[in-house]
């Protein structure tokens, strides 16, 4: 039998995680169902335990009761860009990544090949030298009425996670979605609350080691429904230059 801490610890993860016992079973590597851990029939192996570890950062010393840590590295989580792209003259440019694109991008985040497939250009603004920039495209409505979808935000890389300010809007990397959301975080806490603007759509909370990335909204264009294309994109990126500007003077 498993001490009753351990088990009442171990259901407290994947309830955070928000898996069922069947999904957090496959993640784990255990056989069907976490049924049996969580009644205390089956102790956890260590293999388990390690996978605990590895994939969600849980100090094994927490979880079996002689410790009150319960994520070990969290304040080393690197959210700085995997890839910075650049041109033929080995200038540093602003890839462009739409709605299509980013349901790769947390796999691809590392692939140096795959940034090469989508569109980049050079913004020749002083405002957007000295510094990586990447546009992302909006999904969804849950940032209305900021943020239409289909909207593009131009967003500044972010070096450390302790940077954030809860007055700014964020692109943020998971292991498996790009969001575009507000950030809060609690001195007392180590979770990471994403805030949506659309009162529809609940806040939730995250750990710091599953963001990938983290991107500063810095500004925002929106487009006719007839921008439908990356080359007109790229175009209306052009003629939306004189409004960045007066955005950026205010």
């Amino acid at each position: 039998m498993e001490n009753e801490l351990t088990v009442k610890r171990f259901i407290e993860v994947r309830r955070t995680l928000g898996y069922t016992q069947s999904e957090f079973a496959t993640l784990l590597s255990v056989s069907n169902t976490t049924a049996d851990l969580e009644r205390g029939k089956t102790k956890l192996s260590g293999k388990v335990v390690a996978e605990l570890l590895k994939q969600f950062k849980i100090n094994p010393l927490w979880l079996f009761g002689a410790s009150e840590q319960q994520y070990l590295e969290t304040s080393n989580t690197s959210v700085i860009p995997k890839v910075v792209t650049v041109d033929s003259s080995d200038r540093e440019n602003m890839v462009l990544v739409n709605v299509k694109a980013a349901a790769g991008y947390p796999q691809n985040i590392q692939d140096t090949s795959w940034y090469k497939e989508l569109p980049a250009f050079d913004f020749p603004i002083p405002e957007f030298r000295n510094a990586t920039y990447r546009g992302f495209q909006v999904e969804g409505d849950s940032m209305l009425p900021n943020l239409k979808p289909g909207d593009w935000v131009l967003a500044k890389a972010v070096d450390d996670i302790d940077d954030v300010s809860s007055n700014k809007m964020y692109v943020v990397v998971l292991e498996d979605a790009v969001l575009v959301k507000k950030i809060e975080r609690l001195s007392k806490s180590n979770d990471i609350t994403l805030i949506s603007l659309n009162e529809m759509y609940p806040p939730y909370k995250i750990k710091p080691f599953q963001i990938q990335e983290l991107w500063q909204v810095n500004s925002k264009i929106t487009f006719g429904v007839d921008a439908t294309t990356e080359r007109g994109l790229l175009r209306q990126l052009q003629e939306s230059m004189d409004d960045l500007k007066r955005q950026l003077g205010r």
